[in-house]
């Protein structure tokens, strides 16, 4: 009877292992219909709008772009049906492929078209370079950079504190790609918002704005509180051991988001970290294999750099 148990046992493990694989549909033999550039194209842009049909089964959709050398120059991932690509002026090949978990379509066939980039900014799209889209951030003074747009004479920025409706910071004659934002225009924490539009002064042209947004945060983030196992538990060598702890709630403007460092030590005061954990969460997992007498604490940090306190440090006995 054992034995017939051990068999199912196995048996079940192997089904769950490749469960996933049994309920991705198989997309291996199929193609995805791509609907813009189409070939012979010829786009008066800077910026491509790459465009396919949806393909039943598909988690994401991969893009390659290849100059006329046969040189791929940009590989990218999206789980829409459309994608954005910045090209110079130049001839190009453009092909898409579905994925799933477990399979892969084929690639379409090379599609090939072209850009040209006019003087015209009407169609033209300014291509925001940092800081990264809804990035967060604790520094006094950031740069803002963007790249440049041949037919632009100028720029119009913005920056606006939308916690507060404040605008921080506005030039409607920028000549440069980059704006640099002191400890005056960031001194308040917050969501803030910044757009660049080019504009061809000569032909009176102008492209839409370009807008991203970045957070403000300079409050540390509060103290854990250890919850389990409880201070000088005693627990047992060899067994998973499932170590918990929670937080107040940030009490700042912005609240960005948070990670952990779990650190375990054999001395109360953690002269020597004997190992240490980055946790997403509030949980973590493990499992020792040598008696002893251990501690553990956590301390919080978030996504714009701040650092919190160390937890106090809990006991506990390995038997």
């Amino acid at each position: 009877m054992k034995t017939i148990n051990k068999i199912i046992i196995v048996l079940l493990a192997v089904f769950m292992s490749s469960c996933e694989d049994i309920l991705e549909k198989d997309i291996s033999n199929s193609s995805v219909q791509a609907t813009y550039p189409l070939n012979g194209a010829v786009i008066q842009s800077n910026v491509v709008n790459f465009q396919w049909n949806k393909m039943d089964g598909a988690k994401t959709y991969r893009v390659q772009v290849f100059d006329m050398n046969q040189s791929l120059i940009a590989e990218k991932e999206s789980e829409d049906t459309h994608l954005e690509q910045e090209l110079p002026s130049g001839h190009y090949q453009w092909r898409v492929r579905a994925e799933n978990f477990a399979y892969q379509s084929q690639y379409t066939f090379p599609i090939a078209f072209s850009t040209e980039i006019s003087e015209d900014l009407t169609n033209q799209s300014v291509i925001l370079s940092s800081p990264d889209i809804d990035a967060y951030t604790n520094l006094t003074a950031l740069t803002l950079s963007w790249q440049s747009l041949q037919a632009a004479t100028h720029y119009v920025v913005e920056v606006i504190n939308t916690t507060t409706g404040q605008s921080v910071y506005s030039n409607t004659n920028q000549t440069t790609t980059i704006v640099q934002l002191n400890n005056v225009a960031l001194s308040a924490e917050g969501v803030y918002q910044w757009k660049v539009q080019a504009v061809n002064s000569d032909n009176d042209t102008q492209t839409q704005y370009s807008t991203r947004k970045f957070s403000i945060d300079r409050v540390n983030p509060n103290q854990p509180q250890n919850v389990a196992p409880a201070n000088n538990a005693t627990l047992t060598v060899n067994q998973q051991i499932t170590f918990s702890w929670t937080i107040p709630q940030d009490s700042g403007t912005v609240q960005s988001p948070i990670s952990y460092v779990l650190q375990f030590s054999d001395n109360v005061n953690f002269t020597n970290v004997t190992q240490q954990f980055d946790v997403s969460g509030t949980t973590l997992q493990q499992t020792f294999t040598n008696p002893g007498t251990y501690y553990w604490r956590v301390k919080a940090k978030d996504k714009a750099g701040n650092e919190g306190v160390y937890s106090g440090g809990y006991k506990f006995v390995l038997n």
